[in-house]
C-alpha cells in the first residue's frame, strides 16, 4: 500500500524541514534519539498528515531533554480502523 499524497499544508511543513536539515547538513548534532527530531517529524507528517504529524513531532521534542530518555525512537504506525 503507498501513502496518499500530503495536502498543501503538509507539503509545505515538508519543505520547511527539508530546508532546517539542509542548514544544518555536516554540523554536529546533539540529538538524543534516533531517528533526529527533524526526520522523526518529517515521517510524522507525511504518515499522520499535518496535524497529528505535529501533535507527535511536539511531544517529541518535548520527550529531548537533558536526563531525558534516549535511544530509538519510530513514528507510530497509523492505526487501522474496523469497517462498521
Amino acid at each position: 500500500m503507498t501513502k496518499a499524497q500530503p495536502r498543501a499544508g503538509a507539503r509545505l511543513a515538508l519543505r520547511a524541514i527539508a530546508l532546517y536539515q539542509a542548514a544544518r547538513s555536516g554540523r554536529p548534532t546533539s540529538c538524543r534519539f534516533v531517528p533526529s527530531c527533524s526526520a522523526y517529524a518529517a515521517d510524522a507528517i507525511s504518515t499522520h498528515g499535518l496535524a497529528r504529524g505535529t501533535r507527535l513531532a511536539l511531544g517529541r521534542l518535548v520527550r529531548c531533554r537533558p536526563f531525558g530518555p534516549h535511544g530509538v525512537d519510530e513514528v507510530p504506525p497509523t492505526a487501522v480502523r474496523a469497517a462498521r
